[in-house]
């Protein structure tokens, strides 16, 4: 293969201790792999342009498209076999850079692409010194976006609802400020990296550490107020000051979260927090006295062996005698194991202007059990039948619940228990007369309540039939003057003694389909809003339902299935846990994620986690998370409109859901506020006659690439980029 040498140079602002690399579609560049991209060096230069970074490689004379990212290289130590590549930051604009073959420039690639800089255009640029790229930019567009975890682990410590008490009288009512350091520990059975010795003497030195700063493990710190910007930051040398009624979070990037444990120490007398403009600079605070050192606790891996939990440590003083008491809550998120993402396309922020008023069915055509018949939706909510049916209603998208089964399949089903209908023997020819009232019509039935999580997928679809000889080994606890279990209904059916549904023979009706089998048989064209069911914690300690599934093997599971099977559909991950939608998008880089929240209303229980408690919350959370955006419940939205643009000038998202929904009239307004999605009911009924907005996009472009082809018959110069191949490649 015909190959030409070209230098890749870019101007970037790379923090202490960061690499740029670039990757791209071809095997010299990594084929789109972090971990095989070309490292950069950095160019020794004088005067302004210090931050250049260049490199030259032989790549093929055929097209080649490129992104470049920053990311801290880690070196193998210990039994790390391998060089890790950490990805920060990166650039997601959705059509990456591109250098044209050899040849392109007497061809007509100027009718589908835009001007490109010189070294772009075509043959070697190596000839003079090339201008540097600008890192982020492109096509006068700045895109970059965090990174998702490759192989580190994330570890963050919250800090809310009074978590620091000190017991001395003279720190009461002072401003406290929190730092975190890692430390390594088991340093005589595994090797470290050398930037790991000595961070325990680095935690409470009060000098200037300027040039002791560390790049590996990464500590970075958000405080969540209503003076924040949320964005997560580096934390300065003193920490992060701690007010009354913030939400203070530590997120923490390690290699071997087993092998690090964590000094946590306290200061007064910062105050203010200093963030730099440097990304990795640390600056002494304001004051000219320096902090004090009020004391410091220790946090050590054994205590954080789940995915969440709760540690409470004393706090002690140089001495060692206790001062006072931590309360934290953490999460531990990990890589998803099978599957890697590569650094092609991203959508995890990626949503078009032309996306807006998105109709979006609740659990496909609507809710199906209210107390209000007529309210209620015709077919089985959460159905594969429902999903069809408001996909050809002209749903944009159809929202679906997914958890799992207790053999770790993802099924859509929305409430945590499922209500099992139990006959008692027949002893009488009238027994046998008043069955024929059907299974919950003649009162001589017990309704037993049992959680999802509890049945396997095979049980839980056999509870629509009526063969006990399959069932004995699940349900023999079962008292022995009842029979076999008659079916399974919903809660609400369990309560109104009321049959709603008597279709689930048919294959499509019935409850509990997988995910997977969803993903393959609706239309592709119509999008899905995924929302992760997970028993949240209210605000007087109670939860919702005791789950024994490990969280990071459950949205990895629900994650692997989407990822494999997602293909090309428009993919939007919800959940009213903060920390699943951390999870979801520091596990993966394809699809985006919108934070649930309900809000301030008196229809819900209050939540624990602050973060769900207000939309202004739930907006400084989304931007920490990097999250494309909300779903809000309408409620809110209708008492004040102006949260909308609160949102909006956040750079987010906004989608709403809620029983206000309901109502053609509301649902205009909503559209005219600028909603991007409303979930509502009835979507046959209540939708404009129409074709999903992604099925319309789809055959545009299509219609497009016809033209195309049929221009190409007449005019192909030598040389001629393929027109029809880079139509299909964009999308916005």
């Amino acid at each position: 293969m015909a190959k030409r040498d070209w230098k890749f140079r870019v101007k970037c602002n790379a923090g202490v201790g960061e690499t740029v690399c670039v990757v791209g579609n071809c095997e010299e560049l990594g084929s789109w792999k972090n971990r095989n991209a070309v490292i950069l060096t950095k160019e020794i230069c004088s005067g302004e342009d210090d931050n250049i970074w260049s490199c030259v490689v032989s790549i093929p004379a055929d097209d080649v498209e490129y992104r470049y990212f920053i990311c801290v290289i880690i070196e193998p130590f210990g039994d790390m076999l391998e060089r890790q590549s950490i990805v920060r930051q990166w650039e997601t604009s959705f059509q990456p850079r591109t250098i044209l073959r050899q040849g392109a420039e007497n061809g007509m690639d100027f009718l589908t692409q835009p001007p490109l800089p010189p070294q772009q255009s075509y043959g070697s640029n190596c000839i003079d010194n090339p201008e540097p790229e600008e890192f982020g930019i492109h096509n006068n567009m700045s895109r970059v976006e965090r990174g998702w975890l490759t192989s580190d682990t994330v570890l963050q410590l919250k800090l809310f609802d009074n978590p620091i008490q000190l017991w001395k009288k003279k720190l009461k009512g002072k401003k406290v400020s929190v730092k975190v350091t890692p430390v390594s520990i088991n340093t005589s059975h595994v090797g470290i990296p050398t930037f790991m010795e000595n961070s325990m003497d680095e935690s409470v030195d009060t000098g200037d550490v300027t040039d002791k700063q560390q790049c590996w493990p990464i500590v970075e710190v958000v405080t969540l107020n209503e003076d924040s910007s949320g964005e997560l930051k580096k934390q300065t040398q003193f920490g992060c000051l701690y007010n009354e009624g913030d939400f203070l979070m530590f997120q923490i990037h390690v290699t071997y979260l087993e092998r690090v444990a964590y000094i946590v120490d306290f200061y007064t007398g910062v105050e203010e927090d200093v963030w730099p403009e440097e990304p990795a600079s640390f600056h002494p605070p304001m004051s000219t006295e320096l902090p004090e050192h009020v004391g410091s606790c220790h946090l050590l891996p054994a205590a954080m062996v789940e995915s969440t939990g709760k540690v409470l440590v004393p706090i002690t003083d140089r001495r060692h005698r206790p001062v006072g008491q931590l309360c934290l809550e953490y999460v531990v998120i990990r890589p998803v194991q099978s599957f890697e993402c590569d650094m092609a396309a991203s959508y995890a922020r990626h949503w078009k202007h032309t996306w807006k008023g998105l109709d979006v069915g609740h659990r496909g055509a609507g809710v199906s059990f209210k107390t209000q018949t007529k309210q209620c939706a015709e077919v089985r909510e959460n159905t594969i039948a429902s999903l069809l049916r408001a996909a050809r209603h002209g749903a944009d998208m159809v929202e679906l619940d997914v958890q799992l089964s207790k053999d770790l399949v993802p099924v859509i089903y929305h409430d945590f228990n499922v209500c099992i209908a139990i006959r008692k023997r027949k002893s009488s020819q009238r027994d046998v007369e008043l069955e024929k009232g059907g299974p919950l019509s003649d009162g001589e039935h017990d309704c037993l309540v049992l959680p999802v999580k509890d049945l396997t997928l095979e049980q839980l679809h056999m509870l629509k039939g009526y063969n006990f000889p399959q069932l004995s080994n699940v349900l023999q606890f079962f008292d022995l003057d009842m029979e076999y279990p008659d079916g399974v209904y919903h809660l609400e059916e369990g309560t109104s003694k009321q049959e709603r549904f008597t279709d689930e023979d048919l294959a499509d009706h019935s409850p509990f389909p997988t995910l997977q089998h969803a993903l393959e048989v609706v239309d592709p064209h119509v999008g899905f809003n995924v929302e992760i069911k997970w028993t949240m914690q209210l605000k007087d300690g109670t939860y919702e339902l005791y789950h024994p599934f490990d969280l990071n093997l459950y949205v990895d599971l629900i994650l692997e299935t989407t990822l494999k099977h997602g293909g090309h559909r428009k993919i939007v991950f919800s959940c009213f846990n903060p920390d699943i939608c951390s999870m979801i998008r520091l596990k993966q880089n394809k699809y985006p994620v919108l934070f649930l929240t309900q809000g301030i209303t008196s229809k819900y229980p209050e939540y624990h986690d602050p973060r769900t408690q207000s939309i202004p919350k739930a907006v400084r959370y989304a931007v920490s998370a990097g999250i494309l955006g909300i779903n809000v419940h309408t409620e809110d939205i209708l008492r004040d409109s102006s949260q909308v643009s609160l949102a909006r000038d956040a750079g987010l998202v906004i989608f709403c859901w809620g029983d206000d929904n309901n109502d053609a009239a509301t649902i205009r307004h909503l559209k005219e506020l600028g909603l991007d999605g409303i979930i509502y009911d009835k979507i046959d009924y209540l939708a404009d006659k129409k074709e999903s907005i992604f099925l319309v996009e789809a055959r545009e472009k299509e219609d497009a690439m016809l033209r195309q082809v049929s221009l190409d018959k007449f005019v192909q110069p030598v040389g001629v980029v393929g027109h029809t191949q880079f139509l299909t490649k964009l999308d916005s």
